[in-house]
C-alpha cells in the first residue's frame, strides 16, 4: 500500500474515535452555559483555533513531550486517566472539572480544553502510531466541520434534543469515552 494513500476505513475510525473524544453533543450543556455567560460563541474562531491545535500537536507533540521530559506512554497514561474522569462525570452527572467563563470563552475554554483538550491530544499521538498522519488530519478536519455546525446550532439543538435526550445523549458517549480510557491506559501499561 502507498505510504501516502488515503483510507477511507482509518479516516473513519479516526474521525468516530475523535468524535467520542471531543464530544460535542455531550457538550452542549456545557456550550449552553457558556453561551449563555458570554452572550454568544463564535463559532468559526473556536472551530480554527482548535484545528490548528490539534494538527500541531500531531505534528510537534512528541517532540514538545520530549523537550519536557516525557514519553508518549507517560503522556497517554495520564490522558486516560483524564479521559476516564471526564467519562465518570457524564456518565454520573457531577462536576470536577470547574469551568471559567471569560471575555474569550470561544479559545478558553472552548477551543482549549473542551474541544482540544488533554484527552483529545493524547488521542492524536495515540492514533499517530496506528494510523496515517493524512488520514488523522482528514478525520481531524471532518470533526471541526462538524464541531462548527453544532457551536452554529447550539439552541435549536437544545430545543431539539430537550433535557432527556441531551442527558441521554451524554451517559451514552460516557460509556464511549470510558472504554477509550480503559483502551488507552492498558496499551500504554500493558496490563
Amino acid at each position: 500500500m502507498d505510504s501516502f494513500s488515503f483510507s477511507y476505513n482509518q479516516i473513519l475510525s479516526v474521525t468516530m474515535i475523535l468524535f467520542a473524544i471531543i464530544d460535542i453533543l455531550g457538550s452542549i450543556p456545557i456550550l449552553i452555559t457558556l453561551r449563555n455567560k458570554a452572550g454568544h460563541l463564535q463559532s468559526g474562531k473556536a472551530s480554527i483555533v482548535a484545528l490548528l491545535i490539534m494538527i500541531l500537536f500531531l505534528f510537534a507533540g512528541e517532540e514538545l513531550l520530549r523537550i519536557i521530559g516525557l514519553d508518549v506512554s507517560s503522556f497517554a497514561i495520564a490522558g486516560s486517566i483524564v479521559i476516564f474522569i471526564i467519562a465518570m462525570e457524564m456518565i454520573l452527572g457531577i462536576n470536577l472539572f470547574k469551568e471559567e467563563v471569560s471575555e474569550s470563552v470561544s479559545i478558553v475554554p472552548l477551543a482549549f480544553p473542551l474541544i482540544a483538550g488533554s484527552g483529545t491530544l493524547t488521542t492524536l499521538l495515540s492514533l499517530k502510531s496506528e494510523y496515517a498522519t493524512q488520514n488523522i488530519i482528514v478525520g481531524i478536519a471532518v470533526n471541526m466541520l462538524f464541531v462548527y455546525i453544532v457551536l452554529k446550532n447550539t439552541i435549536r439543538l437544545e430545543k431539539l434534543l430537550g433535557k432527556t435526550g441531551v442527558s441521554i445523549l451524554r451517559k451514552a458517549f460516557g460509556i464511549i469515552l470510558l472504554a477509550i480510557a480503559v483502551k488507552l491506559f492498558r496499551n500504554n501499561t500493558g496490563l
